[in-house]
C-alpha cells in the first residue's frame, strides 16, 4: 500500500513538473527576441508602399514617398496594414539638390494625396531633406536621404525603394 502512494506521489509530481516547465516554456516562446524583433523591424521598412515607393516610417500615419514618371513627388497616407488613406493634415516641403543652389519643392493636395508643384532636377542621384508635420500643430519630422532613381539590378523597383537589401548601406534612413 506504502509503494503505491508513493508511485502516485511521485507521478503527481513529475507531472506538476512537467505542466510548470511546459509552462515556462510557453512563457519565453511567447516573449520575443530583440534580434527577431530588429529583424522584424527591418523587413516592415523593406516594403514597397501600394505605389511602389518608399515608406517613410518616422510618423504616423506612414507616408510612402513615390516618384511619378513625371519625376513629380507624390505624398500617399498610409493606414496600419499599408493601404493608402487620405492625406489629412499632413504638410510636407523638400529641400534637394546642391547646397550653392539647393530646389525648394512644396507640395498642394490633388484628391486623397499631395503632389509636388514642380518636377525634381534631372540627374539619377539627389540628396533630400524632407520637412513632415502631421498637423498644424505637431513637431516636425525630418527625413534625410539620397533619391537614387537608377534602376535595381535585383528587384522591380528603383533604387530610392529598393526592398530587395542587395546593399544595406543604401537603404538605411540617415
Amino acid at each position: 500500500m506504502k509503494t503505491n502512494i508513493k508511485h502516485y506521489l511521485n507521478i503527481i509530481a513529475v507531472t506538476s513538473i512537467g505542466l510548470t516547465l511546459m509552462g515556462t516554456g510557453q512563457l519565453l516562446a511567447d516573449e520575443k527576441d530583440p534580434a527577431d524583433q530588429k529583424h522584424e523591424a527591418a523587413e516592415e521598412k523593406m516594403k514597397a508602399g501600394p505605389n511602389g515607393g518608399k515608406i517613410l516610417h518616422s510618423v504616423e500615419p506612414h507616408v510612402e514617398f513615390f516618384v511619378t514618371k513625371d519625376r513629380k513627388i507624390q505624398f500617399t497616407a498610409l493606414s496600419e496594414d499599408g493601404k493608402a488613406i487620405p492625406i489629412a493634415g499632413q504638410s510636407i516641403s523638400i529641400i534637394g539638390g546642391s547646397r550653392a543652389n539647393p530646389t525648394r519643392i512644396s507640395f498642394k493636395k490633388e484628391g486623397d494625396i499631395l503632389v509636388s508643384d514642380i518636377a525634381v532636377p534631372e540627374g539619377n542621384m539627389l540628396p533630400l531633406v524632407i520637412q513632415i508635420k502631421t498637423t498644424p500643430e505637431s513637431k516636425t519630422v525630418i527625413e534625410k536621404f539620397n533619391l537614387n532613381l537608377s534602376d535595381c539590378p535585383t528587384c522591380d523597383y528603383l533604387e530610392y525603394a529598393c526592398i530587395c537589401g542587395h546593399d544595406e548601406e543604401s537603404h538605411v534612413d540617415q
